[in-house]
């Protein structure tokens, strides 16, 4: 049983590298359009879509879609970093409480 649960924890901590890679690579194509035309907006837009939406969008009128796109690859990564952190976290509270 301990043997199994190490193995499925290191198989998820190795798809949550691929899931942050092939994020990244979708991300950074989305940001250098943006970092090109110095499109700048604080980080804390990022989480707040109807905030971004009201404040930095009108800002920069030919950009909707990259900074749309941009930020809802960001948010789709992190949800599923932390889904895979918790249960990670959860297979490792296994591992301890019958080992």
């Amino acid at each position: 049983m301990y043997a199994i649960l190490i193995t499925i924890i290191a198989g998820i901590f190795v798809a949550l590298l691929f899931v942050n890679i092939y994020f990244r690579m979708k991300v950074l194509k989305h940001y250098r359009v943006l970092r090109k035309n110095k499109v700048e907006f604080p980080a804390y837009y990022i989480l707040k879509e109807a905030e971004m939406e009201r404040d930095v969008l009108h800002h920069y009128p030919g950009f909707e879609e990259n900074i749309r796109t941009f930020c809802n690859h960001i948010r789709h990564s992190i949800k599923i970093a932390m889904a895979i952190v918790v249960f990670i976290s959860i297979l490792g509270g296994i591992i301890v409480y019958y080992n």
